[in-house]
């Protein structure tokens, strides 16, 4: 009866112990619309967003997320992960503070987002939150980014078979999960 206890108290614990994100490939396409972006839980630690973009039949599939940091936290970095695939040069990530990306995707003004960036292949492994922050034209921010809720939009404009993979960095006390959004 032990050992039985035991594995069940080290099953919740890891569990516990794991970090959220959002995987397209397992939990369906993220939102196309600015105005309403899939809502991806977060928690403290590394958390991977991860899905597909790119021109498919004429028509830019672009993602919106929103992600809400929790008082006491930070979202400390977003790393571009190996599993990366572009298809030129470089793709956008952009993000505006609250809960929807009100910026026109067809050459709307930045002056509206947070902050932006062109992330490509030489960005690998690299923390791309530092360049987000100052994007031209947009708002600015200063990395770590407190507490609140922050929306996403991701999109390559190459007709491909294009792949992002984000670790988004939360650094702080683990939240109550009770938490409204």
């Amino acid at each position: 009866m032990r050992f039985v206890l035991t594995l069940i108290g080290a099953a919740v614990f890891a569990t516990s112990a794991v970090a959220a994100g959002y995987k397209e490939g397992k939990s369906g396409d993220l939102s196309d619309d600015g105005l309403n972006p899939t809502k991806v839980k977060l928690k403290v630690g590394n958390n991977t967003i991860d899905g597909d973009f790119g021109v498919h039949g004429g028509v830019i599939d672009r993602d919106y997320f929103t992600i809400k940091i929790a008082d006491g936290q930070t979202l400390a970095s977003i790393t571009v992960d190996p599993k990366t695939k572009i298809g030129n040069r470089v793709s956008f990530i952009g993000v505006e503070k609250g809960k929807q990306v009100k910026t026109d995707p067809e050459g709307g003004d930045p002056s509206q987002l947070l902050g932006w960036d062109h992330f490509g292949m030489n960005d690998i492994g690299h923390d791309i939150l530092p360049e987000i922050c100052v994007g031209a034209g947009a708002i600015g921010c200063t990395p770590p980014l407190g507490p609140g809720s922050y929306s996403f939009w991701v999109q390559e404009t190459t007709s491909c078979n294009c792949h992002y993979r984000f670790i988004f960095n939360v650094t702080g006390a683990a939240a109550n999960d009770d938490e409204e959004d």
